[in-house]
């Protein structure tokens, strides 16, 4: 994380986790797939809404209150702008989950009849599930040595999960489905942008980030 940052504009330094490291996946994926560049990509971050009702919601509702809105650039835009440019389209859709968008958004799921994403390797999704807090649920067993997704809905979504190495140092874990060529292309751009600033100690070990492929 300290890498990536050094790749933001100063007003752009406070950018959560999530979107830094949102911004640069969904880069590194699109250039990995060479869409043609007047393909129009989309990221959908999963947004919790819950704090933005005046009046609040119930506390005792338990249901999800969530929104996806759409960060949108053409994929040749997404490509060859620095990451301050990914970054700075994902606050923006965040931005935009406001109390009248989520009525609107009550509205249209009403009136459509839940329609369905837009899927394909022109949208991509991630959820955060680092907080959800079940990597510290014990059932009488002890805490689970991994908690979280099976993997990546293939093309459509991701999720961050919270991890544990063997030296317990905790991370995050993110599972991605590429074709192979497509892998081997994402693997070179992520080192690419993370080789930027390979003088920090933690970079030039090699250890902050571990790659590995189910094939």
């Amino acid at each position: 994380m300290w890498t990536l940052r050094q790749l933001l504009p100063p007003h752009l330094k406070s950018a959560t986790t999530f979107e830094v490291l949102s911004a640069c996946i969904w880069q590194c994926r699109t250039i990995a797939l060479e869409l043609d560049p007047n393909d129009e990509v989309r990221f959908l971050p999963v947004v919790n809404a819950r704090s933005v009702f005046n009046p609040p919601l119930s506390k005792t509702y338990y249901g999800n209150v969530l929104a996806f809105p759409a960060a949108i650039s053409t994929a040749g835009e997404l490509s060859r702008n620095p990451m301050g440019y990914v970054v700075q389209l994902l606050k923006k859709a965040k931005d935009n989950v406001t109390q009248e968008y989520m009525r609107s958004l009550a509205d249209l799921m009403h009136i459509k009849g839940r329609p369905c994403l837009v899927t394909g390797g022109r949208s991509f999704m991630i959820s955060n599930l680092t907080r959800a807090g079940l990597d510290q649920v014990d059932f009488g067993w002890g805490r689970p040595v991994y908690s979280g997704t099976s993997g990546e809905l293939p093309g459509i979504a991701s999720f961050y999960m919270p991890y544990k190495n063997k030296r317990g140092e905790r991370g995050v874990l993110f599972p991605i489905c590429l074709p192979v060529l497509a892998m081997e292309r994402f693997i070179k751009e992520l080192h690419l942008m993370l080789g930027e600033f390979s003088g920090h100690p933690d970079v030039s070990s090699g250890s902050s980030v571990v790659i590995s492929s189910s094939l």
